[in-house]
């Protein structure tokens, strides 16, 4: 059967264009369509249940996105060579899509669905989830499935003042804002993003300028819709009891509304809370509540709900008393762990977090091997978030998708406050040990602290708040909530993240639990976020204002030195040998990455000697002597025919001083001029152009005597009167003075030397001994 392919085109503007196509691939899913930017496809799928689960008040929504590595034309790392388990920046593209799917779909819509999105052809110069958003959105609208409200997302970058829709990486590398925002074609749904210290009105402008966007990508969407109509399934809408509701409410109503208004810590209110829900339950019989248990909870929260969002509306009272703006107390103490290399605790009323930092070198980088990208991390930030931070006990199952979100909303909201000459690799860790409301922005705090206090360059202090958001669209009523708890941000209707410096923000948040959030809203939320964060942020450097000097005594120092490409073999020797036994010898760590041809060298370790020991020997390995320059060295060995010396500036750099070197006048003996140990100047002379070998010279620094008359050269000269020819023998090297007395090997007599040598075994001494 030939597929009926049905395709529609975005034009962006600039000469790029997104295809969706629908038709040709996945056609058993519930809708599927083929997106592709450049060379990049993605292929998007969904899949709902007809009916709902007994007993299930939520909706099940599952969002996947994953990248094949065969999409770059690449293998899996590892043993098995195959995808497996989802890397961090997938599970943080399926959070991007889920966070704005999830408020639209019906409130009464409870049906399992499933949308998986993949990468299936990988463009160097298209970031694909970018795109993954609206993969989602094409897909179900090709479905029956009752979603209604279609959507898109987009990344915007700033390049030179001129904002960008999708940027390459090139252009995102250049860029101070990386956002995706994710919309409706009638309000902006979702924000996530990073920026290097931009002021609200610009994050503002950005936005809007995302949303137009936007808006053209879901008119394709309807067009592609209207082409496929194959309408809305009908659905079982949940149940509902009107007469219950009115009798739970009646119970608990006025209850609830008077205990949101007594100003009651988290666990106080909780108490009082199910107290009130106990009360309600026993109001109804076993049968009713076997019958109408499920509904009778469901009214329970919703009143509730009501309750505490009504307070705030119509007393402008909070479930702790605070007003609108205000913060809760903060105290900080840094320090606080003695062995780590920077520590720091933060608290803001009963949510606390202990950030760590950990010093290391390139070596402890992580690295990020996906289809998509390649590259190292020498910032990153982890995020835990125990049971016991809420007062629960569960299992562990392994890092959450939510802590994953949440560690890398502190990691951008910090990175790019890191100073360019930091030479380390950091990781902060986060352990949240108390929640309620923003941990993620009191990983952000504590992570400053912890930073300045193990003495990383950062540029300025960053802080960061949650706003929240109560509305009533009935009545038009809306509040904005600074430094939100964990209650508000379950009942309100949105959890809008901000960090920043004193001077810009530098990464954001957004979730919108309602059909979406008016621009008047947002702006009100930004510029009250910077109040509340400017607050923090003056409690935060009253603890430590800036980055301490120097780190801290038992924290590793990180030396950086650089050396030609050709000595990079030389100091890791023959199998690794030289650079282990340094590492051993000093208690160093040595990591030498080549750039440019030049061998770049990190040296860390605590003890200040160790690291010199290191220094002095990669200068003893890159030394070169210049021709004509005066060297101090030490003679380390004495031989009959000269003496080795040591270049005291590089040691282990060892050359011959011959004994015609030593003095003017003529030396029959080495130890007449040097002795083990002493230590004098020489000049080197170069490469001897006889023996092919470094010349140094110790006479060439000393006067001539008096009446000194220069030697003629060994071939103009004759023999000496007696038959002593004395010198350098034409068939050997120079003479040595091992004796005196041997009158009987000078005699002419004794016929010619070579056959006397060639009856005699040689002495073999070693390899490191210079040879004359």
């Amino acid at each position: 059967m030939i597929p009926n392919v049905i395709t529609e085109t975005i034009d962006l503007g600039d000469g790029r264009t997104i295809s969706i196509e629908t038709g040709k691939l996945a056609k058993q899913a519930d809708g599927s369509v083929v997106i592709r930017m450049g060379n990049a496809m993605l292929l998007g799928t969904v899949v709902a249940a007809k009916t709902a689960n007994p007993g299930v008040d939520f909706l099940p929504l599952t969002v996947d996105y994953r990248e094949k590595f065969a999409a770059a034309g690449r293998f899996p790392g590892g043993f098995f060579k195959r995808e497996a388990r989802p890397s961090d920046a997938e599970v943080l593209t399926m959070r991007l899509v889920d966070r704005v799917l999830r408020p639209l779909f019906p409130d009464d819509y409870h049906c399992e669905t499933q949308v998986m999105i993949q990468l299936m052809s990988h463009d160097e110069e298209v970031m694909p989830d970018a795109l993954a958003g609206l993969a989602a959105s094409a897909a179900l609208a090709v479905s029956d499935v009752p979603f209604y409200t279609l959507i898109s997302e987009v990344r915007v970058g700033r390049v030179n003042g001129e904002f960008i829709i999708n940027p390459s990486k090139a252009q995102l590398a250049e860029s101070d804002i990386d956002m995706m925002i994710g919309a409706s074609a009638d309000s902006v749904a979702m924000v996530e993003g990073e920026m290097k210290e931009i002021s609200e009105a610009e994050m503002v402008e950005a936005i809007k300028f995302a949303h137009e966007a936007i808006k053209k990508q879901i008119e394709v969407q309807e067009k592609l819709r209207a082409a496929v109509n194959k309408g809305f399934r009908e659905y079982e809408p949940e149940a509902t009891d009107d007469e219950v509701k009115a009798k739970v409410y009646e119970l608990c109503y006025d209850k609830y509304f008077a205990i949101a208004q007594e100003s009651s810590a988290k666990s106080e209110r909780s108490e009082k809370f199910s107290v009130v829900k106990e009360e309600v339950l026993a109001a109804f019989t076993e049968e009713e509540i076997l019958e109408k248990g499920e509904l009778i909870k469901k009214y329970l929260y919703k009143a509730q709900k009501e309750a505490v969002r009504n307070v705030i509306l119509d007393l402008g009272i909070r479930l702790d008393g605070r007003k609108t703006t205000e913060i809760r107390p903060i105290w900080s103490e840094i320090d606080y762990l003695p062995s780590a290399h920077g520590s720091a605790v933060f608290t803001r009323g009963e949510t606390q977090a202990l950030a760590t930092v950990t010093l290391g070198t390139s070596r402890e980088a992580n690295v990020i091997d996906l289809p998509s990208e390649q590259g190292e991390e020498r910032f990153y930030l982890h995020y835990n978030f125990p049971p016991f931070s809420t007062g629960e006990a569960k299992p562990l199952r392994g890092t959450s998708r939510r802590e994953v979100g949440h560690g890398n909303l502190a990691q951008r909201a910090l990175k790019n406050m890191i100073s360019e000459e930091n030479p380390y690799t950091v990781r902060v860790v986060s352990e949240v040990l108390e929640s309620n409301g923003s941990s993620s922005m009191a990983t952000v705090c504590a992570g400053t602290l912890a930073l300045m206090d193990a003495g990383v360059k950062m540029k300025k202090p960053v802080s960061g708040i949650a706003m929240g958001l109560i509305s009533d669209d009935a009545t038009g009523r809306w509040a904005v909530l600074s430094d939100i708890l964990g209650d508000e941000d379950h009942l309100g209707d949105m959890d809008f993240k901000v960090t920043g410096t004193a001077d810009g923000i530098t990464a954001c948040q957004m979730d919108i639990k309602i059909e979406g959030l008016r621009y008047d809203i947002m702006e009100k939320a930004l510029e009250q976020a910077k109040e509340g964060r400017l607050h923090i942020l003056g409690k935060l450097t009253e603890v430590i204002a800036e980055p301490r000097e120097t780190v801290k005594r038992h924290a590793p120092k990180i030396i950086m030195t650089t050396i030609p490409g050709q000595y990079i073999g030389a100091l890791i020797g023959p199998g690794g040998k030289v650079i282990q036994e340094l590492q051993k010898a000093s208690g160093t760590t040595i990591v030498i990455n080549e750039v440019n041809e030049q061998g770049e060298v990190e040296i860390l370790g605590t003890s200040p000697e160790g690291i010199e020991m290191v220094l002095r020997k990669i200068d003893s390995i890159v030394f070169k002597p210049v021709v004509g320059e005066t060297y101090e060295v030490k003679v380390i060995k004495l031989l009959d025919f000269g003496a080795v010396v040591e270049y005291l500036a590089a040691p282990g750099n060892e050359v011959l001083l011959h004994v015609s070197e030593l003095a003017w006048e003529r030396t029959e003996n080495v130890t007449d001029v040097v002795n083990m140990g002493d230590v004098f100047n020489v000049k080197y002379i170069g490469i001897d152009p006889k023996t092919k070998k470094e010349k140094v010279s110790r006479k060439a620094l000393l006067p001539k005597p008096e009446g000194y008359k220069e030697r003629a050269p060994r071939e103009d000269r004759g023999p000496r009167e007696g038959g002593d020819r004395g010198g350098f023998r034409n068939d050997r090297g120079p003479r040595d003075n091992r004796g005196n007395g041997r009158d009987d090997r000078n005699s002419r007599d004794r016929g010619p030397r070579q056959e006397r040598r060639d009856d005699r075994p040689r002495e073999d001494k070693g390899n490191d001994t210079p040879q004359e």
